[in-house]
């Protein structure tokens, strides 16, 4: 018998979405697949209800490899592929092994000889990137930023350096410290750089703004956007590589 196949597949990035941001085709795959490698077992199980799997839910095999996958369990994970039984990696929100738990399982998938198949979805660096009107020909997702006061300064000051060389960088956050991050962001970087703030992709509340530092500083609090617990990518680009016409 040959080998099954190691699907990757996206998940909404909000609630009540899954039929507006995911192809059928992924929805197809999802529906018939009874075998899921879950980041989180409950957050899987919803998705796979929102989805209508037509199988009785409780008895999907769903295992959870959690935020930090165990390297000793992943042959163990994929032995029912290896026998043949296609399987899916399935993320909170998002697409697996970007920015979440994931390669790991892909890496040893390839190197037993498993097909692997990345199915289409929504993935928030992406949509943060193209909304975004920073530079998207060269960028860098360096992941979560230090939370010590001291060091997030150092770092934030280290990615707009890096940023002048024309790369646009962009991270995440825990959503409760998403105030902390935006203030540190307008305390330590120039006047003239640009910031990006992309909130609640693909929801009803969507919002993506791009403006510079100083305008940011100058905007009343009553009028930013809310961030507190409201899931964030942030994105920046020194002002001095950034298209001229839009200055």
């Amino acid at each position: 018998m040959s080998a099954g196949t190691l699907y990757l597949l996206p998940t909404p990035l909000a609630d009540g979405t899954a039929a507006a941001v995911l192809p059928e085709e992924t929805l197809v795959v999802a529906r018939r697949l009874d075998l899921f490698l879950a980041e989180d077992a409950k957050s899987a199980r919803a998705f796979l209800k929102a989805a209508q799997h037509p199988e009785p839910i409780r008895q999907l095999r769903i295992v959870e490899i959690g935020h930090q996958p165990d390297a000793a369990a992943i042959d163990g994970w994929l032995e029912p592929i290896i026998e043949g039984c296609d399987a899916a990696i399935v993320s909170e929100a998002g697409c697996p092994g970007v920015a979440d738990p994931g390669a790991q399982i892909v890496a040893r998938a390839h190197a037993r000889g498993i097909a692997v198949r990345p199915l289409v979805g929504p993935s928030a660096i992406l949509l943060a990137l193209m909304a975004s009107g920073l530079n998207g020909q060269t960028f860098r997702f360096v992941g979560y930023l230090p939370q010590e006061s001291a060091a997030l300064a150092a770092r934030l000051r280290e990615l707009e350096r890096e940023s002048r060389g024309g790369e646009t960088q962009l991270w995440i956050e825990t959503p409760y410290r998403n105030d902390r991050m935006f203030e540190a962001l307008l305390a330590h970087c120039a006047p003239e750089t640009w910031v990006c703030l992309a909130i609640d992709l693909t929801a009803s509340g969507e919002t993506v703004m791009t403006r510079r530092v100083a305008e940011w500083q100058s905007l009343p609090p009553a009028r930013r956007p809310a961030l507190h617990k409201h899931p964030t990518v942030f994105a920046l680009l020194a002002a001095s590589v950034r298209n001229r016409s839009s200055q």
